[in-house]
């Protein structure tokens, strides 16, 4: 973390058809995503989560909430 912002943040989901089916209205969206193990740190009832980068935080959420896509929670990945 750069001068104490963040720089990665994650998303989590209760199922991996979410997490999948998030990658791609974000990827399609422009934003750069990955699928990775859900991180240790965070309990999820998914064991794939999607990094993306924190700036676009507000975005991502936004375009999750309009496709209705059911997250679990996202968070900061230090």
């Amino acid at each position: 973390m750069p001068d104490g912002i963040p720089v990665h943040g994650v998303v989590m989901f209760y199922t991996s058809s979410a997490a999948l089916r998030a990658e791609k209205i974000l990827r399609q969206s422009g934003l750069q995503v990955k699928l990775i193990p859900t991180p240790r740190e965070f309990s999820s009832d998914c064991g794939v989560a999607l990094r993306f980068e924190w700036q676009w935080e507000k975005r991502a959420r936004s375009l999750l909430e309009s496709a209705r896509v059911e997250i679990a929670d996202i968070r900061i990945l230090e």
